[in-house]
């Protein structure tokens, strides 16, 4: 198949809780369970940004054969309403700058930060300046960079219209949630992603959507999203089966895109 599907290792969390699933581990279940060759890690899997840890995780997916597409960081916003919780986002930033470096990931996924649904222009012209910063980063060492409409401003669309146009950066993209726009109906929040698809580098496509995958994939397709075919599952229960359940959904659909079904 010429598209390329993952699991964000987040679909794992409740695994991860009960100290079922590491990383190893998960990179063996993307390997050998489900057959991919690629890896989405989410940096809660990760237990230590020390050199020696990450290169042993790099030493995994290669002996695996795995490109990492996607390294997905929690707690690395640009953005703080105080100086130490801002420090401490920043250093766990830079952490995982370093990490997509080692890993040799594709993309790296960061949250804009800002709780609220509006902007100010100091946050807008704080963050533009240090997703910019990121971005001229990846640039250099071969990985693009993007935040996800995920919680707060970064789920109003207008905002996220607004960030493109300070950061102004081809090394930046978006890591497209589908469907998570705020104070929108079910077929606006379909048209927004429609509208947003060929600016995603990469893509959560949750449970909900897998549900109606034949209705939403290849729209999103047909807009120009260009990137890996990423699923994640949320609810931390059954998570192997709803897993497989939701990579075979999309499988299915991008198999009749390239069969021309349609």
């Amino acid at each position: 198949m010429k598209f390329k599907q993952s699991v964000a290792s987040f679909s794992f969390h409740g695994l991860l809780e009960e100290k079922k699933m590491d990383i190893f581990h998960y990179l063996e279940t993307c390997r050998f369970r489900y057959g991919l060759d690629t890896a989405d890690i989410w940096n809660g899997f990760i237990t230590t940004y020390d050199d020696d840890y990450l290169k042993k995780v790099r030493q995994a997916l290669d002996e695996r054969e795995l490109t990492l597409v996607n390294l997905c960081c929690d707690f690395a916003h640009p953005w703080a309403d105080n100086e130490a919780d801002l420090k401490r986002q920043n250093d766990v930033a830079a952490d995982c700058l370093k990490a997509a470096k080692i890993l040799g990931a594709k993309t790296i996924r960061f949250d804009l930060g800002v709780h609220t649904l509006e902007m100010t222009d100091e946050q807008i012209d704080y963050t533009s300046k240090k997703f910019r910063e990121y971005a001229r980063f990846g640039a250099n060492e071969g990985f693009k960079v993007c935040f996800e409409n995920h919680w707060g401003a970064s789920t109003v669309f207008e905002v996220v219209e607004t960030m493109f146009d300070a950061i102004n950066d081809d090394n930046f993209g978006l890591l497209l949630h589908l469907g998570n726009w705020a104070n929108s109906t079910l077929e606006e929040k379909d048209a927004k992603d429609r509208a947003m698809a060929s600016r995603a580098i990469h893509m959560h496509f949750s449970q909900p959507y897998c549900e109606r995958v034949d209705k939403v994939l290849k729209p999103i397709y047909d807009a120009g999203y260009k990137g890996v075919w990423g699923t994640e599952h949320h609810t931390g229960k059954n998570e192997y089966n709803e897993v497989a359940f939701q990579l075979a959904a999309m499988k299915r659909e991008l198999t009749r895109i390239e069969c021309g079904v349609y």
